[in-house]
């Protein structure tokens, strides 16, 4: 189960990424963080910015809703979305796992 905690007005929630990948993708769960493997290089903030792309585009929102918190330059980042109510972001959430 991934963990989602409310920080104001924003949904928080633990994102393990793997660089470098063919595609991007949610690849599953791991120890309460979605797993992601995205299509760009770790280096000068591609991939982060290829991260933010892919989870406004899945969870709807502008790509200025979705930021890193923490984590920047590690592979398990914290992540808050803002402008989507806490149910429907719940849905998309369960919709990428495949549930």
């Amino acid at each position: 189960m991934i963990s989602i905690e409310r920080r104001g007005t924003a949904l928080v929630l633990t994102v393990r990424v793997s660089p470098s990948a063919s595609k991007t993708q949610v690849k599953g769960e791991h120890a309460g963080a979605l797993k992601i493997s995205v299509a760009a290089a770790p280096e000068k903030g591609r991939a982060n910015k290829e991260l933010l792309s892919f989870l406004s585009s899945a969870f709807g929102v502008r790509k200025s809703d979705v930021s890193i918190i923490s984590g920047g330059t590690a592979r398990e980042k914290r992540v808050a979305v803002e402008g989507i109510p806490a149910g429907e972001f719940k849905r998309r959430l369960e919709e990428m796992l495949g549930n």
